[in-house]
């Protein structure tokens, strides 16, 4: 395993916890980064709560969604999600799936989210709403196999979020720290729209406003992705990284 290998698994390591202490993901919901030497490949972990995944749990997975090795760890049920999107999405290099509160109310009541704050301006104009229901019936909401994974993946099209009825949310990005800055600005746009609906009407951005909002630097996004990454690894974002320095005895 080369260096770049073990830098983009120590980094999903990250984003797993950084996902899991912002809220985003719980025990469930799981974040996987396109393989960066085996493109048709993808890097996700086994299935286990976000916050407690480490390097030993990153798996490698063939297109169809299979480990490259056998493992002995169980595997996420909805790892198809991934499999299919990347397929369907070369520009896509990491995806997260979750059911954040923040998002649930919208995915139940079939109401759009829409971008109404600088950040949210990030999911871009429209949230696709998928319903399993439209292909396959009743089902028990899983996205079970690539069937579902790439119906799935046909709604959320061109778009960055995509809402799955009464399930949760799919959020993309062309890097895994864009991914996790926008699964993390799209709960806060979903708590902002559903505070402010509480009070009124609520309008989106215009046009203009999302095309010039949503040009967030690699930059900007990065020291977010900093602080989260400190916060999630219990380090308080003042602190300094080394030891306290002493004072000099009188």
């Amino acid at each position: 395993m080369d260096q770049t290998e073990t830098n983009c698994r120590l980094d999903l390591v990250a984003a797993n916890h950084i996902l899991a202490n912002e809220a985003v993901l719980d025990a469930f919901g799981h974040v996987s980064v396109r393989h960066p030497e085996r493109p048709a490949h993808f890097l996700l972990s086994g299935s286990q709560a976000p916050s407690l995944v480490g390097p030993a749990s990153i798996l490698e997975f063939d297109a169809n969604s299979e480990p490259v090795e056998p493992t002995g760890q169980a595997l996420y049920i909805e790892r198809f999600i991934h499999g299919e999107i990347y397929r369907a999405r070369p520009d896509v290099m990491a995806i997260c799936h979750h059911h954040a509160a923040a998002i649930m109310p919208f995915c139940i009541s079939g109401v759009p989210l829409v971008p109404v704050y600088q950040h949210g301006a990030l999911m871009g104009p429209v949230v696709p709403f998928w319903d399993s229901r439209t292909a396959f019936g009743d089902t028990d909401l899983l996205v079970r196999n690539r069937e579902q994974a790439a119906s799935l993946a046909q709604a959320l099209a061109a778009h960055t979020v995509v809402l799955m009825r009464r399930h949760g949310a799919v959020v993309v990005g062309t890097s895994l720290v864009e991914m996790v800055f926008r699964a993390v600005t799209s709960c806060m746009n979903a708590e902002f729209q559903r505070g402010a609906m509480a009070m009124g009407a609520v309008s989106g951005l215009s046009e203009g406003e999302i095309d010039r909002s949503g040009r967030i630097s690699p930059q900007a996004m990065m020291r977010a992705f900093a602080l989260w990454r400190r916060k999630a690894a219990g380090v308080s974002p003042g602190a300094d990284d080394g030891p306290t320095p002493q004072r000099n005895p009188r």
